[in-house]
């Protein structure tokens, strides 16, 4: 069993940054592979980044390519993502990851655990 808990969403000024970051309890953490998804009102679940268990490997949407930075620290148990240069269309609830069966998360990863999220607004 794992346990994902996010945090860090907020109000942002588009064109400012933020940091989510995702704690993970239960199995061994840095032996999988992490990903972040988000979900803005009235869309479909997207995938957003994904990271290897080493963090030797990452992977982005186009969409946030760029501006967006996927990392972790496996001494701490947390992934993080950077996020830069923030649009308003990039307003969406941000969820945390986690593909147990495989040690990089991509865009095809089944999902085994999930967060509950975190809010994160861009103004414009």
């Amino acid at each position: 069993q794992v346990q994902l808990v996010e945090s860090g969403g907020g109000l942002v000024q588009a064109g400012g940054s933020l940091r989510l970051s995702c704690a993970a309890s239960g199995r061994t953490f840095s032996r999988y592979g992490m990903g972040w998804f988000r979900q803005a009102p009235g869309q479909e679940r997207e995938f957003v980044a994904g990271i290897s268990w080493s963090g030797g490997t990452t992977l982005y949407a186009d969409s946030v390519k760029g501006r967006f930075t996927i990392s972790r620290d496996n001494a701490k148990n947390t992934v993080y993502l950077q996020m830069n240069s923030l649009k308003p269309e990039d307003t969406a609830v941000y969820y945390c990851a986690a593909d147990t069966d495989t040690t990089v998360f991509t865009p095809r990863s089944r999902v085994d655990y999930w967060g509950k999220g975190t809010l994160v607004t861009v103004s414009s």
